[in-house]
């Protein structure tokens, strides 16, 4: 094995240990690699859960992403709703997300937009704790 092969393993390595450990911005890049497939297996549950972590950190970009892997039905059941809402939480922590909010508002009724943002309030009051599948 080359020394860059090495070193890519053992980056990896630190990477997913700190990701176990609860450091929210290792999970968003564990979530990342797994959803390209760069360095590990792609595999688009494993990209959801790690997403989700760091996601309920409060961090706005794996929010964001959350969003469209439920858009995309990447990972998990497609759901306009929970794409929606976690969009709305990654715009509420800053995150500008209009890209996908273009796509859902010409996808969704009124009804799905109000129980998708009720969602994402019930989401940030609870402090992420209950934000749904």
């Amino acid at each position: 094995m080359s020394a860059t092969a090495e070193k890519e393993i053992s980056k990896i390595e630190v990477i997913q240990q700190l990701a176990q450990d609860g450091d929210a911005k290792a999970q968003y890049n564990l979530g990342i690699m797994y959803h390209s497939g760069k360095g590990v297996l792609k595999d688009f549950k494993e990209a959801v859960k790690w997403h989700r972590l760091a996601a309920e950190q409060g961090i706005a970009v794996p929010q964001l992403h959350l969003g469209f892997m439920y858009y995309s039905a990447e990972g998990v059941p497609q759901s306009f709703i929970s794409s929606y809402s976690w969009a709305n939480i990654s715009r509420y922590n800053g995150n500008d997300a209009k890209l996908i909010f273009d796509f859902l508002e010409n996808k969704m009724s009124m009804n799905d937009i109000s129980k998708a943002q009720a969602l994402s309030k019930r989401c940030l009051e609870s402090n992420y704790k209950n934000c749904g599948s």
